[in-house]
């Protein structure tokens, strides 16, 4: 396994991608509302990437046909947008988007609530987002890779929810799936030593009910393997000597 390590030269370039690809996360979610379409999303999302000097890295990437993820309730991710998919009141749907800034890429998810949304779905939105802020506390400088996964795990495990296990994480940079991949649930072995330097897409997907999912017949949309809900919440980090810095929030997002 090679893990690259970015150049000062390279991490500025990471961070003007995250910055870029936190400004279309922050757009796409003003326009969640009930009565938009997924199509509709897709579009303004491919836009506001061009827009600010971009390219959607998603789009065609293995035939992926859009360059917004739609997914919705109990789809996992990487749902196809479509004129006729219309979001309405009380369904949750996950953004996942990501784009090409000088060669580099960064890659980041959220899960929008469409409207008033049953407690249940709003308490799984939050825990995926916070199981995400467990597991980067461990993403030091001299910690191990699956300090991430477990730390995630050990937060997840205390709601009952179930952790996909068919879909992981992984590096970026000038590629947009990169070494390592970083599972997000409990690991038995340690997983490489991590170095200032690395950046990764850490991007827990969290079921309300069995961890278990199945792929539809188009060959992309991941669903749950019961029909729960299911949240996804992922942000492209830089791994440093204290802190890890998260290139991908917007202004205001808060931590």
């Amino acid at each position: 396994m090679a893990v690259s390590i970015k150049s000062a030269r390279e991490i500025e370039l990471m961070r003007e991608a995250g910055k870029r690809l936190a400004h279309v996360h922050e757009e796409l979610g003003r326009a969640v509302a009930p009565g938009i379409s997924t199509w509709e999303i897709d579009a303004l999302g491919e836009k506001l990437i061009r827009d600010c000097g971009c390219v959607p890295n998603f789009l065609h990437y293995n035939g992926y046909p859009a360059s917004i993820c739609v997914s919705v309730n109990e789809e996992v991710v990487h749902g196809i947008p479509r004129k006729d998919r219309i979001l309405k009141e009380g369904d949750i749907v996950s953004l996942d988007a990501g784009l090409i800034y000088r060669g580099y890429h960064s890659d980041a998810a959220r899960t929008h609530a469409v409207g008033r949304i049953s407690e249940e779905a709003q308490k799984l939105i939050g825990v995926t987002r916070q199981s995400f802020f467990e597991g980067i506390k461990m993403a030091r400088e001299g910690n191990y890779l699956h300090d991430i996964s477990n730390a995630i795990d050990a937060y997840v495990s205390g709601f009952g929810y179930g952790i996909v296990r068919d879909l992981v994480g992984h590096g970026i940079g000038t590629a947009l799936h990169e070494d390592p991949q970083i599972p997000n649930f409990a690991q038995k072995r340690r997983g490489v030593r991590l170095q200032a330097g690395m950046t990764l897409a850490v991007e827990p997907m969290v079921n309300a009910g069995t961890w278990k999912v199945r792929w539809l017949q188009d060959g992309w949309t991941v669903v749950t393997r019961d029909r729960s809900l299911s949240a996804h919440y992922e942000n492209t980090i830089l791994v440093t000597d204290g802190e890890p810095e998260i290139l991908t929030l917007y202004e205001g997002e808060g931590l």
